[in-house]
């Protein structure tokens, strides 16, 4: 694996930054690994994320989605646990998933709560905090609208944040997708950043964009393609 990694690194002109599109042809060539491999969007932004007018948090449903299953659980009592059962979740309640969770069960992708219920989710945010599974009101995961979270969330909903240094990870697709779709969901991650562009952000703010698969190299993307494409 580490020699395939070495060709395909070779095969990347690291002087050269690529229209996205001949970016995402170059992350499906030189993928090489047996398993379907993860697409990811990662963007360097001119933004301090200490600052908290600074912070970018948010999320995207993509166009064609993540290309995987995502497992729904739903912190709701009531009429708002049938709309969310209606709705297609995974798993649905309260207390209950709070001694489930603590007892070291998490075999779930994505949590919504209906804020009258974090007061027990709250209690879960070592477990969840870390691993980022934590509802958030900015990502749409703190609700009382449980069915369209829960539709968003299994049609591909992604979310973002920015970690240190001001980057932001999102996932697109994966590598068996058609070029199209994942420049598609691609664009629709970078139209939703540029949106959420802080009015305290000076100077440059898209300031580098690359595109890999989870085992693959990186491949640098003109920004100005994205601005125009």
């Amino acid at each position: 694996m580490n020699k395939k990694h070495s060709s395909a690194k070779e095969k990347i002109d690291s002087t050269k930054q690529y229209d996205i599109k001949e970016a995402v042809d170059l992350v499906k060539q030189l993928a090489h690994t047996k398993f379907d491999e993860t697409v990811d969007l990662a963007m360097n932004l001119g933004v301090d994320p200490k600052k908290s007018d600074q912070m970018i948090r948010g999320s995207v449903v993509l166009p064609h989605g993540l290309g995987k299953k995502v497992r729904v659980l739903v912190f709701a009592k009531g009429e708002k646990a049938m709309e969310a059962k209606s709705a297609g979740a995974d798993f649905v309640g309260a207390e209950d998933m709070l001694e489930k969770i603590n007892g070291g069960w998490l075999d779930f992708d994505k949590v919504v709560a209906t804020p009258d219920i974090m007061g027990v989710v709250g209690k879960l945010g070592k477990v969840l905090g870390p691993r980022g599974l934590m509802p958030n009101p900015k990502s749409g995961t703190v609700t009382f609208d449980v069915g369209k979270a829960v539709k968003d969330l299994m049609a591909g909903k992604a979310d973002y944040r920015t970690e240190k240094a001001g980057v932001v990870h999102v996932s697109i697709g994966k590598v068996s997708f058609d070029g199209d779709k994942l420049l598609d969901n691609a664009k629709a991650v970078i139209r939703a950043i540029e949106k959420a562009k802080p009015s305290s952000s000076k100077g440059k703010y898209l300031k580098k964009i690359s595109i890999s698969s989870t085992m693959g190299v990186g491949v640098p993307v003109n920004v100005a393609s994205v601005a125009t494409g």
